[in-house]
């Protein structure tokens, strides 16, 4: 397309036709033109919100860093498909250009953009990033912790280490359970203590994603942990503290076989797993048992791990 067209569509912007500014920003798209960013930058405040949801696209495709600050306080357009898709647009600049405008935009008022801006700067893997990450966990509002949490696990930046660990004692269960499963990114031994601490949470979901991150750790005191989960007051942290103690293969015969009677479906059916798992020739005959349980899934799991403890050379009478 020529220059031409390129002058048309971005005169187009002012016409007091609010469909044929839509058009013009379309237009826009197609000629793909750097040349068009501060013009199109102007859009995002037209007053139609479609122009600027359209622009706001625009300037998404183009990845010009100069957009960022714009679309930065787009996040607070009175539209929501506008903040939406300004929410979406930041988060596809990859350039580090764009890190300064983003780190400065984490001292906005509003928590939803400080959130957003938390969100893209994750996914541009900048390690100017870090420290200001880092203070975000301890903002005051739960929205920007949690992605702070959640940022900072997925950077796996050793230097955030310590601030994960903190956030484990967050207010929020859900910071706490986020914050363990970032930790468990860092795949470090000396982590092992704060996670057996977590199964002492008041909050369920806490305990259980802690039971979690336990079962595929490859540390010895791993395995008494989980042991002592499966006396876990909710169901839901037994069910996944039966299936560590079976992933690791962890002796713990007798509470498996006790779980073998509880109420819950998954809870057999893991139990039944584990006791297969570690070859358990004590359990033969309640997994035997287990085989005319009402639950199909339950009996599928009861004749895999008598299978299992055959085929370890054991004798299933």
């Amino acid at each position: 397309m020529s220059d031409m067209e390129l002058t048309i569509a971005i005169q187009q912007l002012s016409d007091a036709d609010a469909g044929k500014r839509q058009l013009a920003v379309m237009a826009l798209e197609e000629l793909a033109d750097a040349a068009s960013v501060d013009s199109l930058i102007g859009a995002l405040r037209d007053p139609d919100a479609t122009v600027r949801r359209l622009a706001v696209g625009v300037l998404e495709e183009l990845g010009d860093p100069r957009a960022v600050e714009p679309l930065v306080a787009a996040l607070e357009d009175d539209a929501p498909a506008v903040r939406a898709a300004a929410r979406t647009a930041l988060r596809e600049f990859r350039s580090g250009e764009a890190t300064p405008a983003l780190v400065a935009a984490l001292e906005r008022d509003d928590p939803d953009v400080r959130a957003a801006v938390i969100l893209a700067l994750r996914e541009l893997r900048d390690p100017r990033a870090v420290a200001p990450l880092r203070r975000a966990l301890r903002d005051p509002e739960l929205i920007v912790r949690r992605e702070a949490v959640t940022a900072l696990g997925y950077l796996r930046e050793r230097a955030a280490v310590d601030d994960l660990k903190a956030a484990l004692g967050d207010p929020d269960a859900s910071v706490r359970r986020l914050a363990i499963g970032a930790l468990a990114f860092f795949n470090e031994p000396g982590l092992l203590p704060d996670f057996v601490h977590a199964l002492a949470d008041e909050d369920w979901q806490v305990r259980r994603e802690a039971v979690i991150v336990l079962g595929r750790m490859e540390h010895p005191g791993a395995g008494p942990a989980l042991v002592r989960a499966l006396d876990d007051p909710a169901w839901q942290v037994v069910k996944e503290a039966a299936a560590g103690v079976g992933q690791r293969r962890v002796a713990a015969v007798a509470p498996l076989v006790h779980l073998l009677r509880h109420a819950h479906p998954d809870i057999r059916k893991n139990a039944a797993t584990a006791l297969g798992a570690i070859g358990a020739l004590e359990a033969v005959n309640r997994l035997t048992a287990l085989t005319h349980d009402n639950d199909v899934e339950v009996r599928k799991a009861a004749s895999r791990a008598l299978n299992e403890i055959a085929l370890a050379g054991r004798v299933v009478q």
